[in-house]
């Protein structure tokens, strides 16, 4: 799954929103039923390990000069809650970003 979300931030102000609320990434899953761990592995990448439904899965976060962009895959497993991931992605991110 790939969620693009437009900004019109610079960058620095994005990686530092991101890094100072990355703890609400785990309201991102319904239900609360996620642990998310992140780790930066560059300027304008956050990995993420996210567990959910006793699936783990491997994400990131990449900042660009417009867009957010948050990839990952989902297990088929989980794919009946792939729309509303997809939602939760756009709204938390939005509000990630203002």
């Amino acid at each position: 799954m790939r969620v693009a979300i437009p900004h019109s931030l610079p960058r620095e102000e994005v990686r530092r929103r991101i890094r100072d609320r990355s703890g609400s990434l785990m309201d991102v899953v319904p239900g609360g039923i996620a642990t998310v761990e992140t780790a930066w592995s560059g300027d304008d990448t956050m990995d993420m390990a996210i567990k959910a439904l006793g699936q783990n899965v491997a994400g990131k976060i990449e900042v660009e000069d417009h867009q957010l962009v948050v990839t990952f895959d989902i297990p088929a497993q989980l794919g009946f809650i792939g729309a509303m991931i997809e939602k939760q992605i756009r709204e938390k991110g939005q509000k990630l970003l203002t």
